[in-house]
C-alpha cells in the first residue's frame, strides 16, 4: 500500500490516498474521526437486533495495559511534539484532564477505551508502534525493498505530529523491551489480526491502525498478558475504531447463534472477517441471504 503521491505533496496535503495491489487506505491528519453516534448515543440501543452495548459498552473497556508513564516518555524523545499534539485538540475542545494525564503524568493505571477516546487512544497508540524498537519494524515487510523504503506509508510518512521526521523515530526508542518469548507472541499475535481499511495483518503496520495495534500488543506482552487476553483486547478496541463493520459481524454471528461474548476473538480478528477483503466478501454474502443492513464496508484509514 505504497503512496501514489510523492511524500512532499503528502505533507502539503495533510491526507493521502494509498492505492495498491495489497490493498487500499486513505489517510486524514491524525484524529481525523467521526463516530456514529446514532449508533453509539444510547447504552441500551438496539442495532438491527444487535445490542450495540454487548460490542461497543458506554461505559468502556478496560484493557489489560497500564499505561504509567509512557505518555512521558513518547514526549519527551519528540515522537509526539506536545504542541502539535494540543493544537489538533485544541479545535475539539482541548483535552480533559483523564486525557491530559495520558500524556503528562507517570502513574496511570489501565488504559480504557470508549466511544470518545478511541481516537486520542489510536494516536497514543500509533507514536508508541511507531517509536519503539521492534524488529517486526526492522526486519518486516515495511522494509522491503520492493516498497521502496519504510518512510512512504500512513503510518510513517502520515505521522505529523512528531518534533522532527517521523522517520527520526522509527523504531528508535527502547520504551518497552521485550523478553524472546514475549516477542515472539507479538509476533504470532500481529500475523493474525487485521483491520477493515485494508488488507494488511498488524505485522505489516503500514497504516495508522495497525501501527497503533502494534504498540498496544508489544505493551500487554511486557506486561505479562496472555495471547488470548491479547486477542480480546484487540478486538475491543479495532471495534472502537471500526463500529459499523463489527457491529456488522456480530450481526453476522448473531445469525449462527454466537452471541458475542461467545465470539472467537482470534477467529473475528482474522483475514477473514477484519480485513478488507474478508469484511467486504462478508458483507456480499449477507446479501446474499438477505441479512445485510447499511453498514456495506470497512473503515478507512481515517480516524
Amino acid at each position: 500500500m505504497k503512496q501514489s503521491l510523492s511524500f512532499q505533496a503528502t505533507i502539503l496535503m495533510a491526507s493521502f490516498i494509498i492505492a495498491g495491489s495489497i490493498g487500499y487506505a486513505a489517510y486524514k491528519k491524525p484524529d481525523d474521526r467521526r463516530v456514529d453516534k446514532t449508533i453509539l448515543s444510547s447504552k441500551n440501543q438496539k442495532v438491527d437486533d444487535i445490542d450495540a452495548e454487548e460490542i461497543l459498552p458506554e461505559n468502556g473497556v478496560v484493557l489489560p495495559a497500564v499505561w504509567g508513564d509512557l505518555g512521558l516518555r513518547v514526549t519527551s524523545v519528540g515522537v509526539i511534539d506536545k504542541a502539535k499534539f494540543e493544537e489538533i485538540y485544541s479545535s475539539r475542545g482541548g483535552l480533559s484532564e483523564v486525557e491530559r494525564r495520558l500524556i503528562e503524568g507517570s502513574d496511570n493505571g489501565n488504559l480504557v477505551i470508549n466511544s470518545e477516546n478511541s481516537g486520542l487512544l489510536l494516536n497514543l497508540l500509533w507514536a508508541l508502534g511507531l517509536g519503539n524498537k521492534n524488529i517486526i519494524l526492522e526486519n518486516g515487510p515495511m522494509t522491503d525493498s520492493k516498497y521502496g523504503g519504510a518512510g512512504g506509508f500512513a503510518s510513517t510518512g502520515g505521522w505529523t505530529l512528531s518534533a522532527s521526521d517521523s522517520m527520526d523515530h522509527y523504531s528508535r526508542h527502547r520504551f518497552i523491551v521485550l523478553t524472546e518469548e514475549q516477542q515472539a507472541m507479538v509476533e504470532r499475535a500481529a500475523k493474525n489480526i487485521y483491520r477493515p481499511c485494508c488488507n494488511n495483518s498488524t505485522y505489516f503496520p503500514d497504516c495508522n491502525h495497525g501501527m497503533a495495534m502494534l504498540g498496544l500488543l508489544e505493551l500487554m506482552a511486557s506486561q505479562g498478558v496472555s495471547e488470548e487476553e491479547m486477542y480480546k483486547a484487540a478486538l475491543a478496541v479495532n471495534s472502537f475504531w471500526f463500529p459499523d463493520t463489527y457491529l456488522t459481524i456480530a450481526k453476522h454471528m448473531k445469525s449462527k447463534g454466537i452471541d458475542w461474548k461467545n465470539v472467537n476473538a482470534r477467529e473475528v480478528l482474522g483475514l477473514n472477517y477484519s480485513s478488507g477483503s474478508g469484511y467486504a466478501q462478508l458483507v456480499e454474502r449477507m446479501k446474499n441471504t438477505g441479512g445485510t443492513d447499511r453498514r456495506s464496508g470497512g473503515g478507512g484509514c481515517s480516524v
